[in-house]
């Protein structure tokens, strides 16, 4: 690095530059005019140039010293708009996530707004894709959809037990072709996720004597197309109460079976070990999981009604 002059100079000689006064630069910096001029002597030494020319009581700026104080005072103005954004990023912090789409559409994004209302300080940058990721440098926190091979210094957090039901508009319940049992499935037009971890084959592998199509009905590669799909009336999907909570709650979806089904370990939450101490993402961990207990919560709750109705119908 190249030897600069002491910053207390270059401080003074921008001062009285801009004020053309050693008396003004000397109350604005709150020193003494003969400490000032001491300041600018001592600059004028290093440079090897005259700075000012003395006139009488007054002083003027020299040819060079003009052209000198014109780049001082462009580099003090770049230090103070350095320091303006340092600071900015210091109090706005950025959180990047990738998150399974299924899960940002249904779960998250409905409930982002809460965490910027809790931490307007962190800004969030959110990216949906199937594919795998790769979080340095891209993002802070992978949200992953089934397991996944993940390096050695990465922190891994699964979330609760999700439950896996059969779902369908209300309106499929009843006429002309209403659905009581499983085999009123046989009337109706089954749809299948295909990237998910459990398919109707596995919620039919324990009903022997259940003889349904499977190769048949309307398939998406994405939960939230299949959901949606359902709420449409177009058929019945099978799902996660997880995902489907936003759904149930309107009441555009019910659980024609109740709600005992497939339970799995369906997503989980991955960061580098070497960030598990930063604040951003401390805070939407916690947040995260405090969502998700209310989730837990909520699913119990319909749970208990749903077995509720069942015993007394």
């Amino acid at each position: 690095m190249h030897k600069l002059p002491s910053l207390g100079s270059l401080r003074t000689f921008e001062a009285a530059a801009r004020l053309g006064s050693f008396s003004l630069a000397a109350d604005e910096l709150s020193v003494t005019a003969s400490a000032v001029s001491h300041q600018i002597k001592l600059l004028e030494e290093y440079t090897g140039v005259q700075l000012f020319r003395r006139v009488h009581r007054s002083v003027v700026l020299t040819d060079v010293g003009r052209r000198y104080a014109n780049e001082i005072a462009f580099a003090f103005e770049h230090m103070a708009t350095a320091t303006q954004n340092i600071a900015k990023a210091d109090k706005s912090d950025i959180l990047s996530i990738h998150s399974s789409p299924s899960f940002a559409t249904q779960w998250l994004m409905p409930r982002l707004s809460r965490f910027s209302t809790i931490h307007p300080d962190i800004d969030v940058r959110l990216h949906a894709a199937h594919s795998g990721v790769d979080m340095v440098p891209e993002f802070d926190i992978d949200i992953r959809y089934g397991t996944k091979l993940s390096a050695a210094n990465t922190v891994i957090l699964f979330m609760p037990e999700e439950v896996i039901v059969p779902l369908c508009a209300p309106a499929l319940i009843d006429e002309p072709n209403p659905i009581h049992t499983a085999k009123d499935l046989r009337h109706h037009t089954l749809i299948h996720s295909e990237a998910t971890l459990v398919g109707w084959d596995d919620w039919v592998r324990p009903k022997p004597s259940l003889k349904l199509n499977l190769k048949r009905g309307l398939h998406f590669d994405r939960s939230f197309m299949s959901i949606g799909a359902a709420v449409d009336g177009l058929g019945v999907c099978l799902e996660s109460l997880l995902l489907a909570q936003r759904e149930i709650e309107m009441g555009q979806l019910v659980m024609p079976f109740g709600p005992d089904g497939l339970t799995l370990l369906g997503h989980n939450v991955a960061y580098l070990a070497s960030m598990a101490d930063l604040a951003k993402i401390k805070a939407f961990q916690n947040w995260l999981f405090s969502e998700l207990a209310h989730t837990e919560q909520w699913k119990q709750r319909v749970i208990r009604v749903v077995q509720d109705r069942h015993i007394k119908s």
